[in-house]
């Protein structure tokens, strides 16, 4: 007999980022977690520890629901794009690409990988804003649109675009000058950020951009941060957004893009509490229509860029328990077999998880344990003041929300191979990444000549 999930019985099936867990999480009859039709205990036997699995129905509802949302709330065309720097791989790029999704990137090996995914060019951003001319060139050839963040990108471009050949199509980045409630790190919005053209420098670009046959503007680009639970700053950006548009479009440039970034937060812990897909696409749909109606402007096609709001529920962390310390009075710690190499998240941003074991998740916690890591790093903390029953040795202990910026922020740090992936739908399960061994972390190693000879 399945019952439904530990956590949430009235998940949000069309809404993943407001839930803890993927949305096909369930108890078989011995009270087991299952994701994906697949028991998690079973996939660590199978593939090992630490692994990363994500849950196809929880990403393609993802997708559905920011397409869909699109399509009732904006009346003009749309575009969204998949945030790929949370998690990119040629399995997630042709996902993303069978449910009407671009795809934005922000290096040639993300970009490779969008191509080689099945990712069509002109459905593809690349952003950056420090691009090197293998970059540039790479994107223009495959008629990639080149967000361009400052005055390096056009002056480079103005010199690699060749003589009479076709322009490249360009998308031009500001900053908002919008604050919002997120971590330091990863507001973007602000004025003081390494991001996209001073505001106040737009017309001077837009007017040097004038005549330009190297060059077409199409779009205009703003981001104002990630894992953010407001909405006000959303309509705010809007705003600011139109008077850009109508702005460029008053010189004379064809920009029919507005994209808007991403954003939107997910639940990490119970506390947690984003808005849906839905209510976000909504307000900002709502607020561009608004903004440039009031200005007679003709709508632009709306693009978004939801990276962790897509793909961080669909995962999960699955580690073998190690060790114990328990220093009396003071901390119990409990080590697994992973940490801060296939999650520096906790040791750069104090993240916070909600983790279980994944075959006693409804077992009453007596004990509260700070989990760590295996590296040599005392920083090495993965969720501090976790309450769990008795964890013994070689138990699988499952961390939630991880299919964002886990796998992609990965190392080799002390010199630890990074873990598999595999994506779980309908009882089946595939290897989308293999594990690294050892070996491999040994291929790009040179011993120089005269050290092999000294030897």
């Amino acid at each position: 007999m399945i019952s439904s999930s530990p956590y949430e019985p009235g998940r949000d099936l069309l809404s993943p980022n407001c839930n803890l867990a993927p949305i096909t999480t369930e108890l078989d009859a011995q009270s087991r977690l299952i994701v994906g039709g697949c028991q998690l205990s079973k996939l660590a036997e199978c593939y090992g520890t630490p692994l990363y699995v994500l849950d196809e129905a929880t990403l393609r509802a993802a997708c559905q629901s920011y397409r869909g949302a699109l399509q009732r709330h904006y009346p003009g065309p749309s575009l969204p794009i998949y945030a790929s720097k949370a998690n990119s791989s040629l399995m997630m790029s042709s996902l993303v690409a069978s449910e009407g999704f671009g795809l934005d990137v922000v290096s040639a090996g993300e970009l490779l990988t969008a191509l080689k995914g099945g990712v069509p060019g002109d459905c593809i951003v690349l952003h950056g804003n420090n691009k090197s001319d293998q970059e540039l060139l790479l994107a223009y050839r495959n008629g990639v649109t080149i967000v361009a963040d400052n005055q390096h990108d056009l002056d480079r471009l103005s010199q690699l675009v060749p003589v009479g050949a076709d322009p490249a199509n360009l998308m031009l980045r500001f900053t908002p000058g919008i604050e919002c409630h997120t971590h330091e790190y990863i507001r973007t919005g602000h004025l003081d950020s390494k991001f996209g053209f001073d505001p106040d420098q737009l017309e001077s670009v837009l007017n040097q951009l004038l005549g330009c046959r190297w060059a077409r503007l199409t779009g205009l680009h703003a981001h104002i941060g990630s894992q953010i639970f407001e909405l006000e700053p959303h309509q705010d950006l809007a705003d600011v957004m139109a008077g850009a548009l109508q702005l460029a479009r008053r010189l004379g440039h064809p920009v029919m893009d507005l994209n808007v970034g991403g954003g939107l937060g997910v639940r990490y812990v119970s506390s947690d509490d984003p808005p849906s897909i839905d209510n976000w696409v909504k307000v900002v749909a709502e607020a561009v229509n608004q903004a440039c109606r009031s200005r007679n402007l003709d709508l632009p096609r709306l693009m978004c860029e939801p990276g962790r709001s897509l793909v961080a529920a669909a995962g999960v962390t699955l580690y073998r328990v190690g060790s114990r310390k328990t220093i009396p009075g003071l901390r119990t710690y409990l080590s697994v077999d992973g940490g801060m190499s296939d999650n520096p998240r906790p040791i750069t941003y104090q993240s916070l998880y909600t983790a279980c074991l994944a075959d006693r998740p409804l077992d009453s916690p007596d004990e509260t344990i700070t989990l760590v890591g295996k590296h040599c790093e005392s920083g090495d903390v993965l969720l501090k003041d976790l309450a769990l029953p008795y964890a013994s040795s070689g138990e699988v202990l499952v961390v939630f929300a991880t299919g964002a910026y886990n796998v992609s922020m990965s190392s080799n740090y002390n010199r630890i191979p990074r873990p598999a992936a595999v994506l779980v739908h309908s009882g089946h399960s595939e290897l989308v990444q293999r594990r690294e061994q050892p070996e491999d972390l040994l291929r790009y190693d040179v011993m120089p000549e005269r050290f092999v000879a000294l030897g």
